[in-house]
């Protein structure tokens, strides 16, 4: 199924919020990303190893943390380029005393939603 690559309001579960903020290479890949980077960009900024960085990203990618974006080469070779996709992680406690997670997001420029759509499009293909 294909997720909407418009919605900004993804919900995502709990636990796979609280470990992806308690690894330790999660916590290094966030902090290099200034600005979206490709997997090797952030390998060789936040010094974790290419293929742990690759799981790393789909981990925060799963608990909404980063988004996935696609930049278009003129040669067909495209690359992904990941960026932060929140400001803020609030965990609290519901009515019925539950734990929750609330992610606040910055709205996503046009060229950000275009270049999440066009990656949702390639998962697919």
């Amino acid at each position: 199924m294909v997720r909407d690559p418009f919605a900004d309001d993804d919900s995502p579960a709990l636990e796979d919020v609280l470990d992806a903020l308690d690894d330790d290479d999660c916590r290094a890949i966030v902090s290099v990303l200034d600005e979206p980077m490709t997997a090797s960009e952030i390998s060789d900024e936040s010094g974790v190893p290419l293929s742990t960085t690759y799981r790393k990203l789909e981990q925060l990618t799963e608990a909404s943390l980063l988004y996935e974006g696609v930049e278009l080469r003129p040669d067909g070779q495209h690359a992904s380029r990941y960026a932060i996709s929140f400001e803020d992680v609030v965990i609290s406690l519901d009515d019925e005393r539950a734990f929750e997670v609330e992610i606040s997001r910055r709205p996503r420029t046009p060229d950000e939603r275009l270049e999440n759509l066009w990656s949702e499009v390639r998962k697919e293909t």
